[in-house]
């Protein structure tokens, strides 16, 4: 029930502090923060709390994550829904944490009908109603402001599948509209899958060429990365992700 959960986060923000050893060794690296308002770092804070306490993180293969390394993780994680809550991150558990790089299995059908089953090097992953999976050597890299940012990029795909299809558009608030999201979002899309072709320069990370879902995750990681450049990019992206995150990065950073 939604009255119990909040009364649960009250307490748990009434009774936990990060110590201010880890605040002040972790904060002051994520250039991402830099730009936000004293009163979203507060709000900010606030989720991270809840998230380390409502997610389960937990490293593997001898990986053991320090408070300031949860800290980092749920900071950046909780960046995209600083203005949307928790609940969006309602129907999954858990954060994996890898020291780097890690293989996963893929399947796929070739045009015989024959199924291939092969290992992919990553080094993040989203599953569907299951655990983002990240590597710590890569979030180390991340909150640079320099337009990658793996947190995020995982983190956004969750978004993306909050409805249950991941395709590029999270579940859209009452008043946006979908046709002008599809609209805008497909004609960006193709533009820098055409500018990746030709080999020119695109301002964002050219993997958002791989497929509409990670345009999403990479335009959401500009947009808190790099929001100038996204803007002049495709400012009608822009715009659309203004107001699903209702958080408006240039503002900040004016």
């Amino acid at each position: 029930m939604k009255w119990l959960r909040e009364r649960r986060r009250r307490r748990i923000l009434s009774s936990f502090n990060w110590s201010q050893q880890a605040w002040d060794e972790v904060v002051p690296e994520l250039a991402v923060l830099d730009p936000l308002p004293a009163r979203d770092l507060i709000r900010l804070r606030d989720l991270a709390t809840l998230f380390v306490h409502e997610k389960d993180l937990y490293g593997v293969r001898g990986l053991e994550l320090t408070e300031p390394m949860q800290l980092a993780i749920a900071l950046q994680a909780c960046l995209p829904i600083l203005a949307l809550g928790m609940d969006w991150y309602r129907g999954w558990h858990s954060v994996v944490v890898y020291p780097e790089g890690f293989w996963s299995p893929r399947e796929h059908i070739d045009e015989a009908g024959v199924l291939h089953e092969e290992l992919r090097p990553l080094i993040g992953e989203a599953w569907e109603s299951g655990p983002v999976i990240l590597s710590w050597a890569d979030v180390l890299g991340s909150g640079e402001r320099d337009g990658e940012n793996l947190v995020i990029h995982e983190f956004a795909h969750k978004l993306d599948m909050a409805d249950g299809v991941v395709n590029g558009m999270p579940p859209l608030h009452k008043g946006l509209s979908r046709q002008a999201w599809i609209d805008d979002f497909t004609a960006a899309y193709d533009d820098l899958c055409e500018r990746v072709d030709r080999d020119e320069p695109t301002g964002i990370d050219p993997y958002a060429s791989e497929a509409p879902d990670e345009f999403f995750a990479v335009v959401s990681e500009a947009f808190f990365e790099i929001p100038e450049i996204l803007n002049l990019a495709y400012p009608q992206v822009y715009r659309h992700l203004r107001d699903f995150y209702r958080l408006d990065p240039l503002a900040w950073a004016a």
